[in-house]
């Protein structure tokens, strides 16, 4: 299979995301906009990307295995993992199905929280059409709805934003976004969910911090860690 080339800056920025790799994973550092499995528009998902990355840096001319366990959102940034091989991929799905995976995110939220930590727990259900979630309000009853827990801590604030440190304990559609924006701080750029203005590159400040799991063939514990973008200013 012919896989298309990269440029020489393509190909040096593909390589400066990698976060980890061996024979089984690969582990990067996606950018706000970057689509991770193919959707409904053209554009080539990222799975794509470093399979063709991978075919021209090690002149492979057969096809590039590269499964997909997990999925981050088209405007979220940061960590996803990828599998190599298919035995990679069936005991990934399996980690992440069974909430094996410990996964931390960064949030730059509009508003102060009350708390500087505590535990966020409520009921949750997606709209299909306008692809948003809500809480259920007390005495409101929905077969839909799934349970939905996180923890955020309070680590520190920017000149006009408030860094929250957010671990997920159950994984439903867009929950952070949800959970934060109805404690009412809204993620910084993310109109959907409240926040005020958009921000310049049209995602939205959820970063997918950290990642902890067992390797799925070494069996060795294994804690990833992504930079934030650049675009975070004051956030190291």
């Amino acid at each position: 299979m012919m896989y298309r080339p990269l440029s020489e800056e393509e190909y040096r920025d593909l390589a400066s995301r990698i976060l980890y790799e061996d024979n089984h994973l690969l582990v990067v550092n996606k950018k706000v906009g970057e689509i991770v499995q193919g959707d409904k528009t053209s554009d080539e998902p990222l799975t794509e990307t470093y399979k063709a990355f991978i075919a021209q840096r090690d002149v492979k001319p057969g096809q590039v295995f590269m499964g997909l366990p997990h999925r981050l959102d088209r405007p979220v940034s940061g960590i996803v993992v990828l599998a190599k091989t298919s035995k990679s991929l069936e005991r990934l799905n399996a980690m992440f199905r069974d909430g094996d995976v410990k996964k931390v995110y960064w949030a730059l939220v509009c508003r102060e929280p009350s708390e500087k930590e505590r535990l966020l727990e409520g009921m949750l259900w997606r709209n299909e059409k306008q692809n948003k979630s809500y809480i259920c309000r007390p005495g409101a009853v929905r077969k839909d709805a799934k349970l939905a827990k996180l923890i955020y801590r309070y680590i520190d604030k920017t000149e006009r934003y408030f860094l929250l440190e957010v671990e997920l304990l159950t994984g439903r559609h867009h929950q952070i976004r949800c959970q934060l924006a109805d404690m009412g701080c809204p993620i910084k750029g993310d109109l959907k969910y409240g926040a005020p203005r958009s921000n310049p590159d049209g995602g939205i400040s959820l970063h997918a911090r950290r990642i902890t799991f067992t390797h799925p063939v070494k069996k060795e514990p294994l804690t990833i860690e992504a930079p934030v973008p650049a675009s975070w200013k004051g956030v190291r």
